[in-house]
């Protein structure tokens, strides 16, 4: 555990030390490590389990192969988003006023934070079904993570979030052991990932492939580790490390969204259980795979909400923020950075507040989000290569062009999935 999240203060003195190569690496890595691994982790939010507890409950092991494949575009678009971080020393708002304007950074966080706001909500909403899973009312769970949240936040640097943030990464084994003890059909599970299958006739099949994709990339990921790569100054000469951090964060996000899928195609498919929600998976696990399971599940849920409920509105502030040209972070004083801190809290109270209203429509405001979302991100990833490719900004660092290709076929593919899932949708088509 100290190996997991030990960090030095001082880098220089690390380099002084006499100590064998792979040491010397493996304690740079160390200190470069958590903004990759915390984004890729906290990709796996109450929206991400509920979409593939879904994909599991519904489709089987049919859509494994989805889950495997995300990772190539996803891998390839942090590092870029990682790179801008480490070359200009900035967040991505920050790059994109400087680069188009206020007006279009305007436009693209008032959709960021709406997208933003609905997802925070549903993070409280994962820890409130998880805590009633164990007898813990929302009346209290709630209140009490919420003040915890703000308690964390306010009390600690960027470095100390940062090492309570990478502790909270440990708690996803919880889907890693729940899909061990759903005892799945290992030989079915390998036909699902290495054999790609997908029935264009099948409108439902169809549109779980675009959320598990949607899912999987979203605009609040890009904004946050680039900030987070900024705030800690991870310098260019050091950046290889930060490539193994994103590397591993996106390895993260896959392995435990495989598990999940696993888990509940084991159990719930198996058994012709339809969910909504992650909270209907984690009660529905209980009497099929065993009350162990279902309460690992439910013990994942809730430490995934706390964990996305505190980095989803630092994100958002820091963005907003740095994108108005306000100051921003969490190593500065309260009152050096009033309007940061301030959005920060309000994000969190108004949340928190929303999920104690009676007859709140949940799947609505994250259909909400998710749609936004998808809006987003293609506006988001166009912005990004127009950025990284400008030798003006990014020197000799620019991409190359195969990060350019897998990048415009991820953009290219994100919008057609975005326009037929607003079709299957609404129109019911």
């Amino acid at each position: 555990m100290r190996l997991f999240i030990a960090h030095f203060s001082l880098r220089d003195k690390l380099k002084k030390v006499r100590i064998t190569p792979s040491w010397f690496h493996l304690g740079l890595f160390l200190v470069i490590m958590g903004p990759g691994i915390i984004t890729g982790a906290v990709d796996n939010d109450i929206g991400g389990i509920a979409t593939y507890s879904s994909a599991g409950a519904s489709y089987g092991y049919k859509l494994l192969w989805v889950v495997a494949l995300a990772i190539i575009p996803l891998a390839v678009i942090q590092e870029m988003n990682a790179r801008m971080g480490a070359v200009t020393g900035k967040g991505l708002a920050a790059l994109i006023r400087e680069n188009f304007g206020l007006k279009i950074t305007f436009y693209a966080l008032i959709a960021l934070l709406l997208a933003n706001f609905a997802n925070i909500i549903a993070e409280f909403a994962g820890i409130a079904a998880g805590a009633e899973i164990f007898g813990i009312s929302k009346f209290i769970a709630v209140p009490v993570a919420s003040a915890l949240l703000i308690f964390f936040i306010l009390k600690n640097s960027s470095h100390k979030v940062e090492k309570i943030l990478l502790i909270f990464c440990l708690f996803y084994i919880s889907y890693v052991l729940t899909g061990f003890l759903a005892h799945p059909d290992w030989h079915s599970a390998l036909d699902g990932t290495l054999m790609p299958s997908i029935d264009l006739r099948d409108v439902g099949l169809v549109t779980m492939v675009v959320t598990v994709i949607g899912t999987t990339i979203a605009p609040w990921m890009q904004f946050y580790q680039q900030s987070t790569v900024a705030e800690k100054k991870i310098l260019i000469k050091e950046y290889r490390y930060e490539v193994w951090d994103t590397y591993a964060g996106a390895f993260i996000t896959e392995f435990v969204a495989f598990f999940i899928v696993l888990a509940t195609a084991a159990t719930l498919y198996k058994n012709g259980v339809v969910i909504e929600t992650a909270a209907d998976a984690a009660k529905a696990l209980i009497p099929l795979a065993g009350r162990f399971a279902g309460s690992l599940f439910a013990f994942g849920l809730v430490s995934a909400g706390f964990m996305a409920a505190m980095v989803l509105p630092i994100s958002t502030a820091f963005s907003i923020s740095e994108g108005l040209g306000w100051s921003a972070g969490l190593n500065k004083k309260f009152s050096e950075a009033k309007q940061f801190y301030i959005m920060l809290i309000a994000l969190i109270v108004i949340s928190a507040s929303v999920i104690l209203l009676p007859n709140l429509n949940l799947i609505k405001i994250m259909l909400f989000s998710q749609t936004i979302n998808g809006m987003l991100l293609p506006v988001i990833l166009i912005l990004m290569l127009i950025i990284i490719n400008r030798e003006s900004v990014m020197g000799r660092h620019v991409n190359t062009k195969t990060q350019n290709v897998i990048t415009i076929i991820t953009t290219a593919g994100v919008i057609v999935l975005t326009v037929s899932l607003i079709l299957f949708t609404f129109l019911g088509k």
